[in-house]
């Protein structure tokens, strides 16, 4: 690793604890809660699958990696 890759550690590592405060305030209840994500309870067994929550994630992270990909290509 060189110098140039600690800012973008110190940049990564801010923009998980902004997120990480954001899910602990509340700010992200509503995430897991979309429409097309499937929740089954049962007397004993309660089962979740996340579609619609992991295509919006999955979405943001091509967008991103997209821009950085795009600005390092320069």
């Amino acid at each position: 690793m060189g110098r140039a890759t600690g800012p973008w550690l110190v940049a990564g590592g801010v923009i998980l604890l902004i997120v990480g405060l954001m899910a602990w305030s509340g700010w992200l209840s509503w995430f897991g809660r979309l429409p097309g994500d499937i929740r089954i309870h049962g007397e004993r067994t309660r089962i979740f699958i996340p579609i619609t929550s992991m295509l919006v994630v999955s979405l943001l992270l091509n967008l991103v990696l997209y821009l950085l990909l795009f600005l390092f290509r320069r």
